[in-house]
């Protein structure tokens, strides 16, 4: 069996096994009666980085830190107040340009993400985006709506031995590389996302011309993470109508591209993978 379709097998096995595996996770209790149980958000979230660093897709010190961080450390401090854990951020290798937010504060940005971004008022949309479905707990709405699927080979999943959450994780990671929120989700990260950069101090418009952009790339040259869905131009006009109505926050933000800050990093980087 190759490894793509061996892969897929196992998405198919840890969706199938997701109707009993979210409520019982959420249903267990801990040996120790005065010990809390973990938050699920923290245990999956543990498990989706577990999962990443095994693929040895984490990069743990690199060139291109100094560049993502000016960017992101603003939207994390703004962002924080409406999260109850930390947020952290870890660059990824990966060909697709991608960032994705995982439960429990996890901001994972692909670094061909920073190469693929004009300016970063794009990069800092994309990424307000992303903290705004962890802030809406988006990934957990996710899982539990996979409740609805049969659990025919339920047994079959657990058989292969990963812990439960472990299973999670690899069926929620295997989604936000999949477009797997619904188009309500996405509108909605789309307003919070552009608040939070207001609050960073980060021209919201950003996010505008990068669905702009994707309108006017070709089809290879549009990253999965933002594109149609819902349909750019929707997108577009739905930022547009939230901008107008608060101009006392929007009102002080350049809506012209050409006032975009360039950014732009080397291909050739130096990283160090986490083991």
């Amino acid at each position: 069996m190759n490894a793509a379709r061996g892969f897929r097998v196992w998405m198919i096995l840890a969706g199938a096994a997701l109707a009993c595996l979210v409520p019982a996770l959420h249903a267990a209790t801990p040996a120790d009666p005065e010990q809390k149980p973990e938050d699920p958000e923290l245990t999956i979230g543990k498990q989706v980085f577990n999962e990443l660093k095994a693929k040895g897709e984490i990069i743990e010190t690199s060139p291109l830190y100094d560049a993502l961080m000016p960017v992101i450390e603003p939207i994390m401090q703004a962002a924080q107040p409406r999260y109850n854990h930390p947020f952290h951020v870890y660059i990824v290798h990966e060909k697709q340009p991608n960032a994705f937010a995982t439960p429990g504060g996890n901001i994972y940005v692909v670094d061909s993400l920073l190469y693929f971004v004009k300016n970063k008022e794009q990069l800092a949309g994309t990424l307000c985006h992303e903290v705004a479905h962890t802030i809406h707990h988006d990934s957990m709405a996710l899982l539990q709506k996979q409740r609805k699927i049969e659990a025919r080979e339920v047994g079959a999943a657990i058989l292969l031995g990963p812990t439960r959450a472990h299973l999670l994780a690899i069926y929620l990671l295997g989604k936000l590389h999949s477009l797997g929120y619904s188009r309500e989700a996405e509108s909605r990260a789309d307003l919070t996302g552009s608040d939070i950069c207001a609050a960073a101090g980060s021209n919201p418009w950003g996010l505008v011309w990068l669905f702009q952009d994707f309108k006017n790339a070709t089809s290879k040259e549009i990253p999965q993470l933002l594109s149609d869905h819902p349909n750019d131009q929707n997108r577009v006009n739905a930022l547009e109508k939230h901008f107008r109505g608060d101009p006392s926050v929007f009102g002080r933000f350049d809506s012209n591209p050409e006032s975009a800050t360039p950014f732009s990093v080397d291909k050739k980087s130096p990283v160090v993978f986490l083991h």
